[in-house]
């Protein structure tokens, strides 16, 4: 369905009508993965910390995760504080400077995200929709990219 048809209005311009439908889709699609992540009692955030740190292949420094998260968010050491508790990242100051943290992945954090890469591997788009071929995939990823220029 077309965006005029779900939110019933009209557009001042295509250029408004293209940002009304980001927006629109955004949290379609932030409501999808959210209803996905609490299977795994994960919120989209701390999936996002855990994948950061899965790439990263060791300690890295709380600020560095903060620079690489898709969300910008102030309570980002709240959300390691959680991911901690569930044992799924480990943290450890830096003996050299103590105003310096650094987390990682724990073993528990590498089989849960395992776990997820499987599901999403054997084709549930419950996580991403999978209403675009790859080709128009990449050219909305492009017509994004363009869009933040």
């Amino acid at each position: 369905m077309k965006i005029d048809e779900v939110i019933q209005s009209k557009f001042s311009s295509p250029y408004h009508r293209a940002v009304v439908n980001v927006r629109y889709t955004s949290n379609y699609l932030a409501a999808k993965q959210n209803k996905f992540m609490m299977e795994y009692d994960l919120t989209m955030p701390q999936f996002n910390i855990l994948r950061i740190l899965r790439g990263a292949k060791g300690a890295i420094t709380v600020n560095s995760v903060k620079d690489r998260m898709v969300e910008k968010s102030p309570n980002t050491t709240r959300l390691m504080d959680k991911l901690i508790e569930k044992n799924l990242i480990e943290r450890e100051r830096c003996s050299d400077d103590r105003r310096v943290v650094y987390v990682k992945i724990s073993p528990d954090g590498l089989k849960i995200l395992g776990e997820i890469d499987e599901k999403l591997k054997n084709g549930s788009d419950e996580f991403i929709p999978t209403g675009l071929t790859e080709k128009e995939a990449d050219l909305l990823s492009d017509l994004l990219d363009k869009l933040r220029m």
